[in-house]
């Protein structure tokens, strides 16, 4: 029997994970990952390479992705809390520019699993939060693409905090719109 609970949104192929906590006075156990429960769920993925990451408060990173070899991704937050975000930009796709988002943090225990062709970004909530991810595709250094986190045409509704200074970093500052991307992509 699986032990993870799966919720679909708006957006075809992005879903939710919520593994099953078994839990006492002594702490808690739970399964991360297990690859026939998460094939039963229609995620049928083989994952290359985990990554992890350290933020502070106020951080946001993305929205990143791979132009040539895109990746799936299974995220999760094993301390904190952030808002994490993917924006389908499968060309053809219905909810093409359309973005889905969900707090993640190590109290909920919640994963997100993002398909191909998705960017993806997050900003942090918590003080700190560590971030890890599987990926079903090396990192290609030479391959990243990126959208700008304000594009207006995408409207992501981030929880910034107004007491808090945004913290980006260069690369990400620069990053052009959806339109920029549509066009680049249509040459």
């Amino acid at each position: 029997m699986g032990k993870i609970t799966v919720e679909t949104c708006d957006i075809e192929g992005v879903k939710v994970i919520t593994p099953q906590v078994f839990g006492d006075a002594r702490g808690y156990f739970m399964e991360t990952y297990q690859e026939e429960d998460f094939r039963n769920a229609g995620i049928d993925v083989r994952f290359v390479q985990d990554n992890q990451s350290s933020s502070t408060k106020g951080v946001l990173r993305g929205l990143h992705f791979q132009i040539n070899y895109p990746q799936d991704k299974l995220v999760r937050v094993v301390r904190g809390a952030v808002f994490d975000v993917a924006v389908d930009l499968r060309e053809g796709s219905p909810t093409f520019g359309k973005w889905f988002g969900a707090v993640l943090s190590e109290e909920n225990k919640k994963q997100l699993f993002i398909p191909k062709n998705f960017a993806h970004g997050f900003y942090v909530l918590s003080d700190v939060a560590e971030f890890c991810y599987k990926c079903s595709d090396f990192y290609h250094p030479n391959d990243e693409g990126g959208l700008i986190w304000n594009d207006p045409d995408i409207g992501i509704e981030w929880p910034l905090d107004p007491d808090t200074p945004l913290n980006l970093s260069a690369k990400d500052e620069k990053w052009g719109s959806l339109a920029k991307y549509r066009k680049a992509e249509a040459k």
